[in-house]
């Protein structure tokens, strides 16, 4: 790919990939590179020097990678949309037992009786320590996912402490004051600015910030908020829709951080994590999928650069789900037409969310064509027989394959043998492309035989 020979910045590959982040959490397209630029002025009034800054950076831009992680646990929870409950939670007081009562009781079992709707808060009421562990579990997977890119631990160590709070009443920890690192106090300042800015207007994001001093937020964070709050220009082209191309300018010139063809690699391997935490059934699917699709790829005789092209789609092919409800994602019985409907959109999403980010632009419809058919019954697209690339109908074959042979929230996992079958019949029948389903069977006899 010539792309990566270019100075490519890493804050420009996961500033576009945050935001499939932003979908995760609720939040409207763009609230991790708002909240960046929140942050990075904070930083400016705050005196932090190089090194904190590009820190800080990082933290603020992959701030919401551990969002999937919990999304299982909420919807179990709450019996709800994990994406509607996420972007509504983030303007409420949760440390008020009243206000955090008073949402509950909005926001469970919103489809269920009365009846079933006061059972499940009670259920709820009984889950104590279910607020500290969505917490934990969000803060911690995000660490980890800064720590897998390399990142420095100023830079995990702000991700895991953004809810963190003053006062010593946040999640997961628990920390009070100077407990806290300076980072993790910047960025929950940051990020609870944007969404009240979005949700209700600038003066009420800095009505919310002065309410919240000494509580939830370092006063002195508050106070350099409260330094820039006449910055009639800084908060103009936050909301113009110029936000993205602000993310490069702040990063500190001197410790920019570049990325070669293995910083791709480890990006995309990140991200399908992040996807796969998404669902307790899709553990390791986009991993597997890309074994698969290169054991084939490795078949047919695809040479290097097309087997690397193929490996990253194959790990990112997913990522539109990040934008599905776990009511559907993990719905144990038949989907209905809507709910149908629903996850027929997340190659949409696939191909949105990779076309933002340059060096994955020539993979996005590779990825997002992987519910083609060769008969044109495939979606969302309806493409037909040469309009889809090798690289797609390996992926076609390879997800198919990994989805049939793993636990899925309907059905156990289906033998591989009868799995072949199902899959020799579609190709017969020209759903899938017979090459890539005899090449899967070669490489699994190889494999075995190994």
């Amino acid at each position: 790919m010539a792309v990566v020979q270019l100075q490519l910045r890493m804050s420009e590959v996961i500033s576009a990939l945050s935001y499939a982040l932003d979908i995760t959490e609720g939040q409207p397209p763009g609230h991790a590179v708002r909240s960046c630029l929140i942050g990075m002025r904070l930083a400016d009034e705050l005196g932090l020097d190089p090194q904190a800054r590009s820190n800080l950076h990082y933290a603020l831009l992959l701030k919401d990678a551990g969002c999937s992680s919990n999304a299982a646990k909420i919807c179990s929870l709450f019996r709800s949309d994990d994406l509607r409950l996420k972007g509504g939670v983030k303007t409420v007081e949760w440390t008020s037992l009243s206000e955090n009562f008073v949402w509950a009781v909005r926001n469970v079992a919103p489809e269920s009786s009365p009846l079933g709707r006061a059972a499940a808060l009670v259920r709820l009421g009984f889950k104590q320590g279910a607020q500290r562990d969505l917490f934990e579990t969000r803060c911690e997977r995000g660490a980890d996912i800064a720590r897998e890119l390399g990142f420095p631990e100023q830079t995990a160590e702000a991700i895991r402490t953004l809810d963190e709070h003053w006062d010593g009443r946040g999640q997961p920890l628990g920390l009070r004051g100077e407990e806290i690192p300076p980072l993790g106090r910047i960025v929950c300042v940051a990020q609870s600015t944007d969404v009240f800015a979005v949700t209700h207007g600038l003066a009420a994001a800095y009505r919310m910030a002065r309410e919240r001093r000494g509580t939830w937020f370092d006063p002195a964070v508050v106070g350099a908020l409260e330094a820039i709050e006449g910055d009639r220009p800084f908060w103009a082209r936050l909301s113009s829709g110029d936000a993205d191309g602000l993310v490069g300018e702040l990063e500190p010139v001197d410790r920019a951080v570049h990325v070669d063809a293995a910083g791709l690699d480890r990006v995309a391997g990140a991200f399908a994590r992040v996807i796969d935490a998404k669902s307790p059934f899709t553990a390791r699917h986009s991993d597997r999928v890309a074994e698969i699709a290169i054991g084939i790829g490795v078949v047919v005789g695809l040479p290097e650069p097309e087997l690397r092209r193929l490996r990253l789609a194959a790990l990112l092919h997913d990522i539109g789900k990040l934008g599905i409800s776990n009511l559907i994602l993990d719905k144990p019985g038949r989907l209905t037409d809507a709910e149908r409907g629903e996850i027929e959109r997340h190659p949409i999403f696939t191909r949105e969310l990779l076309s933002r980010v340059a060096p994955f632009q020539d993979l996005a419809d590779d990825a997002s064509d992987h519910h083609e058919k060769l008969d044109g019954s495939g979606y969302p697209r309806g493409l037909r027989g040469d309009e889809l690339t090798p690289s797609a109908r390996i992926l076609a074959v390879a997800d198919i394959f990994e989805a049939m042979t793993a636990v899925r929230p309907y059905r156990d996992p289906l033998p591989i043998g009868s799995v072949l079958e199902a899959l020799d019949a579609d190709a017969g029948s020209r759903l899938l492309d017979p090459v890539c389903v005899t090449a899967l069977r070669s490489w699994i006899e190889l494999a075995a035989a190994a």
